[in-house]
């Protein structure tokens, strides 16, 4: 009789053989829209997604969203309309390697060049010589933070930065703790390559549920349309190289947190504490000792990584309070 392990292969392996060459999902209606009101531009040979909406008449502000990982610009579908009722412009994109953007391999993805990719579609926008104001959430915070220190160093390209607010974002490796297979991603050059192929929507909600309230977990069919954006142009393939994010702020904490704790420009920081990653009140009460000048706004208790899917409510009236106050 053949060993058992045998038979399991014969098994599995035709079975993972059709997985990994699975298409990607449809997208969902919503999704499609949001794609469909989209544009795109180029930025080194890929192609960069975007969207533009012009809003509140009389008023020339503009606010940049810079969303988090693994996810996209639809990350701020829900504050979207709020925000065109308020701001001249509202625009977001989907950095490299997310959403609907380009996700090239192999490629040596890396904060500096997402900063540099939205440098290039504010040039791209015709907002070179305005002032913007940014709103960022996980991943995106990180990229803020070196776009901050480029308008503070006066680099050439340069961002006018107006304001910023951050949300739940991993500033401080010191009060982060990335996620068991972000881990493994982005430490394991052996594993990396297999896991990223074994990657599937269960594996996927799971971990995105975890990051959620307990009673404010995504419907089936935004974890559906999540799951859709990443499988986009396979990004799943991609995550243990942009995933070496985690290590770059480690790399480069000085420079980022250096950024932060000297700028005089308007920081506002919107928080959900039950976040697992950045955990509350280990991360607030570092980021109100560092950052003093920062105003701090603590969502509901139920409130945890993604405040503005969980709360846009909480979300929005905290960041309109901080926008009218200077």
């Amino acid at each position: 009789m053949k060993e058992w392990w045998i038979h399991v292969a014969l098994i599995c392996v035709p079975l993972l053989a059709v997985y990994l060459h699975l298409p990607p999902p449809q997208l969902s209606p919503a999704l499609q829209k949001w794609h469909s009101t989209g544009k795109e531009f180029h930025f080194r040979g890929s192609k960069i997604f975007y969207r533009d909406s012009f809003g509140a008449l009389g008023s020339t502000d503009v606010v940049i969203l810079l969303h988090g990982f693994p996810t996209s610009s639809y990350d701020w579908n829900k504050v979207w309309d709020p925000l065109t009722q308020h701001f001249h412009r509202v625009i977001a994109l989907d950095f490299l390697g997310f959403g609907f953007s380009d996700k090239p391999r192999p490629h040596r993805y890396s904060i500096f060049e997402q900063a540099s990719v939205v440098e290039a579609l504010v040039a791209h926008v015709g907002l070179s010589n305005q002032r913007v104001n940014l709103i960022s959430h996980d991943y995106g915070d990180t990229v803020a933070l070196e776009l901050l220190y480029r308008s503070d160093q006066n680099r050439t390209g340069h961002l006018l930065l107006n304001s910023l607010c951050l949300s739940n974002g991993g500033i401080f490796p010191e009060t982060h703790y990335p996620r068991l297979l972000q881990k493994l991603l982005k430490d394991s050059s052996f594993l990396a390559p297999i896991l990223t192929r074994l990657i599937n929507y269960v594996i996927f909600q799971k971990g995105i549920g975890e990051v959620f309230g307990p009673y404010t977990q995504p419907t089936d069919v935004e974890f559906w349309d999540m799951w859709t954006g990443l499988r986009y142009n396979d990004g799943n393939l991609v995550l243990d190289s942009i995933l070496q994010y985690i290590n770059q702020r480690l790399k480069h904490r000085e420079r980022w947190v250096g950024a932060l704790t000297s700028t005089f420009i308007p920081l506002h920081m919107i928080y959900g504490p039950l976040d697992p990653v950045n955990p509350h009140p280990q991360f607030t009460r570092l980021y109100q000792q560092l950052v003093q000048r920062s105003t701090v706004t603590i969502l509901d208790e139920h409130i945890s990584h993604y405040p503005q899917l969980e709360d846009p409510t909480g979300f929005l009236n905290a960041y309109f309070n901080f926008i009218h106050s200077f």
